[in-house]
């Protein structure tokens, strides 16, 4: 597995996400932005769904084995806070899990890349690494 490629293709989809979020719907590139973006995730998908997956199955299986595994694409922000070649995300962002270990709390987990990896949200202000690609 590649996953300097990986890593680069959820930082295209990340930036494409990034700028979407900023047009307006009348905008006139628009659609063709979205189009981009839907054809990137879908590549993502082809490329590296079954890879993903299993890293995903691993993740759940250690902290939420009791959640459904979505599809990859699923656990990628809407919206990525960029600081040179540093990328994060709020808290906010994610796929609600059923952690076992912690019961009652809000736990959400995302997909984020450079370096790529796999974030815990816990509540509104913890952020727990839980994988990192090597």
């Amino acid at each position: 597995m590649d996953l300097k490629e990986l890593d680069k293709a959820i930082q295209d989809i990340a930036k494409r996400r990034n700028e979407l979020k900023k047009l307006d719907y009348n905008n006139p590139k628009y659609d063709d932005l979205e189009e981009e973006l839907h054809d990137l995730e879908d590549a993502l998908q082809v490329t590296y769904g079954d890879y993903l997956e299993e890293v995903l199955q691993e993740v759940h299986d250690k902290y939420c084995p009791d959640t459904d595994i979505l599809f990859p694409i699923a656990y990628l922000a809407k919206t990525y806070t960029v600081q040179g070649t540093d990328y994060s995300v709020a808290a906010s962002e994610g796929v609600y899990v059923e952690v076992d270990s912690l019961p009652g709390k809000e736990t959400k987990l995302v997909i984020v890349p450079s370096p790529l990896r796999i974030v815990l949200n816990v509540g509104k202000e913890k952020q727990q690494v839980v994988w990192t690609a090597k």
